[in-house]
């Protein structure tokens, strides 16, 4: 059983999350206060944390900060906060995902299932399926049901960035400061081509992709 840690001031919302959790046989902490989460967190390692960003003693940032310090424990934001930059702050400062409020309790849970299901401490698999396509990174080969399909450099490093953390959104930022440098954080035009790119390669659907998934304004994510 999965030990999720609640953190938010909200009591409705709180409780509301708490049954819902329940429900679904997770076993539940709770907190109202960033003083209480780094208490609870380092008194019994949770499997998740989801936490809201607005709380009456600590910034939600330092809280991530705080965790992100000592603990690689999944950290999906709740918050009302809905401006791009507080999403992309909030992810460079640790978190794995980030929901605005209010949210749809269904993709809450499909988030947490994706953060809970990345691997920790574990060896990195060498080989990734995405669709109908086995991706052999060790040999950066691509194998499709029409035989081998080629990959550029670019979006060799572009696919390995994502598929490094299954379920995990990675910053646009950061994709682009990997693979272009630090000067190319704002030229986000360059992964929409890319993406498409690898969309009509290895996707079934390309217009509609169930593996390489883009959160508008924010990054993008490989779903196994």
């Amino acid at each position: 059983m999965n030990h999720i840690l609640v953190v938010d001031d909200e009591p409705q919302l709180l409780r509301a999350l708490r049954i819902n959790l329940h429900a679904r046989d997770y076993a539940v902490l709770t907190a109202a206060t960033g003083a209480e989460a780094l208490e609870s967190a380092g008194r019994l390692i949770p499997d998740a944390v989801l936490l809201d960003l607005g709380l009456p003693d600590l910034d939600g940032m330092d809280i991530i900060r705080g965790l992100r310090a000592w603990s690689a424990m999944p950290i999906i934001v709740l918050s009302g906060r809905s401006t791009t930059v507080d999403k992309v702050s909030a992810l460079d400062a640790g978190a794995d995902d980030y929901l605005t409020k209010p949210f749809v309790m269904d993709e809450l849970f499909a988030r947490l299932r994706a953060v809970l299901r990345r691997p920790g401490g574990e060896e990195a698999a060498t080989t990734v399926t995405i669709g109908n396509h086995l991706v052999d990174l060790p040999a950066t080969t691509v194998t499709g049901p029409d035989g081998p399909v080629r990959l550029t450099p670019t979006e060799w490093k572009i696919l390995t960035l994502l598929l490094a953390t299954p379920g995990r959104l990675v910053p646009g930022r950061q994709i682009l400061r990997e693979v272009w440098g630090p000067e190319a954080e704002e030229h986000g035009n360059y992964l929409r081509v890319y993406l498409a790119g690898l969309r009509r390669k290895l996707e079934p659907d390309p217009t509609r992709p169930r593996h390489l998934i883009t959160e508008p304004g924010i990054g993008y994510r490989f779903e196994p």
